[in-house]
């Protein structure tokens, strides 16, 4: 799994969660969470959640302090995988102000080969139907580009469209082998790229040089 994957989580796993983390279970909407039918979210792992388990997340919304909310399940076999929601498809729910910007960022994903994904705010405004989005609100977006070429021109494009926006582009590009680079760690506003950058992966954070982060994409193609 990745970080940013979805997931639905089984009720009977999520309720021996409960069980397991009477904490969490005392916050607030946490209880019926899953029951609900909403998702949870990949995290990254920390040391004291074991190799074997599978951990996740969710952000409670602005009115209830925002707090994310971090817990593990035994095994994959607790959850079944959702498919990411794509920026067009959470578009409806975005601010009236956002809905050129969207428009730009659809048709640049689609220039790209690398349609934009949504988590943050609007992925769970749009998942849950609760209030997440706010008048401070980044608009956070994955792009999984091809190859190199790909990346440069993505970038080009969110330098462009991030200059004058409505809102903050944030988020990540996600590399071949699932880790995620914030896209303003490899692209300065001179378009000149940073020599290397955080990654983050399910299993922790490392420096990479920005030259070699979608090399291996290239080799197999």
């Amino acid at each position: 799994m990745r970080r940013h994957d979805l997931l639905r989580v089984e009720p009977a796993a999520w309720l021996g969660m409960l069980r397991r983390c009477p904490g969490v279970a005392d916050m607030p909407l946490v209880e019926g969470w899953a029951l609900r039918g909403w998702p949870v979210i990949v995290r990254r792992r920390v040391e004291s959640d074991g190799a074997a388990k599978v951990p996740a997340a969710l952000p409670l919304p602005p009115v209830h302090g925002k707090r994310r909310i971090g817990f593990t399940f035994s095994s994959c076999a607790d959850v079944t995988p959702l498919p990411p929601v794509l920026l067009r498809d959470a578009a409806q729910i975005a601010p009236v102000a956002w809905r050129s910007l969207i428009s730009a960022l659809t048709d640049l994903g689609e220039s790209v080969g690398a349609p934009p994904r949504v988590f943050g705010a609007l992925l769970w405004q749009h998942a849950t139907g609760l209030p997440y989005l706010t008048d401070a609100s980044d608009l956070d977006l994955l792009w999984s580009p091809s190859d190199a070429a790909a990346a440069a021109s993505l970038l080009a494009g969110l330098r462009r469209l991030d200059s004058d926006g409505p809102v903050r582009l944030d988020g990540e590009l996600e590399l071949p082998d699932g880790g995620g680079v914030n896209w303003r760690e490899i692209s300065s506003q001179t378009g000149v790229p940073n020599d290397v950058a955080l990654v983050k992966t399910v299993d922790g954070v490392e420096m990479r040089k920005v030259a070699a982060l979608f090399r291996a994409n290239e080799a197999g193609t």
